[in-house]
């Protein structure tokens, strides 16, 4: 009898660290869907777009799609791509960190930071598409991005397709996407007649 009991017991946790390995290799709807509402909570009372907004779950392992596209007006995921985060002690365009990344908000620790973000002005990028959009901290957490130069820009390292199980490679701390992902997102943002939200979550 007890024999079965801790046979079942084994069997009962072995499927539980199947579920959470599952969960942090993929988008979780009801997580996704839950930051989202908040996200146009926040954009309706700091007059935002609330068209839509860019979502990051870092919770994901990063050879899978994190960077998400939330349309407001349909509740879902419009679009979806790699990004990438920074590398913090690791050596800088490796994977290291693809599955348990560091956060920071510390200058010079060319780790990426948790929270919300403005989307402020376009530029001029030596990476990618040549265009960068500025960042600037909304949070206790992330308020050094804009003095740490964080940007929102593409890189040729970022691959368009999922590269999973290996990771995208780490930057120093900004959120890069694909070169085709960044068209489309510097042509929605190029349009849009009011700051543009993104979350980065875990």
């Amino acid at each position: 009898m007890k024999q079965a009991f801790f046979i079942l017991l084994f069997g009962m946790l072995c499927i539980s660290m199947q579920r959470n390995t599952r969960l942090k290799h993929t988008a979780t709807p009801n997580k996704t869907a839950l930051k989202a509402e908040a996200a146009l909570k926040y954009c309706k009372g700091h007059n935002y777009n609330t068209k839509y907004c860019y979502l990051v779950d870092m919770s994901i392992h990063s050879g899978k799609n994190r960077f998400f596209i939330w349309d407001f007006k349909t509740k879902s995921i419009s679009d979806s791509g790699l990004v990438s985060h920074g590398c913090c002690d690791n050596i800088w365009s490796l994977d290291e960190s693809k599955e348990d990344p560091v956060f920071s908000n510390v200058p010079e620790s060319h780790c990426s930071s948790l929270g919300k973000y403005k989307i402020g002005k376009r530029g001029y990028s030596s990476w990618g598409i040549n265009v960068n959009y500025k960042l600037h901290g909304l949070d206790k957490t992330n308020d050094n991005a804009y003095k740490r130069i964080i940007v929102l820009h593409s890189w040729d390292a970022v691959s368009d397709e999922e590269v999973y199980p290996a990771g995208t490679p780490e930057g120093w701390g900004c959120p890069a996407v694909s070169n085709s992902k960044m068209e489309k997102i510097d042509e929605m943002l190029q349009k849009s007649d009011h700051p543009v939200l993104l979350w980065i979550y875990k």
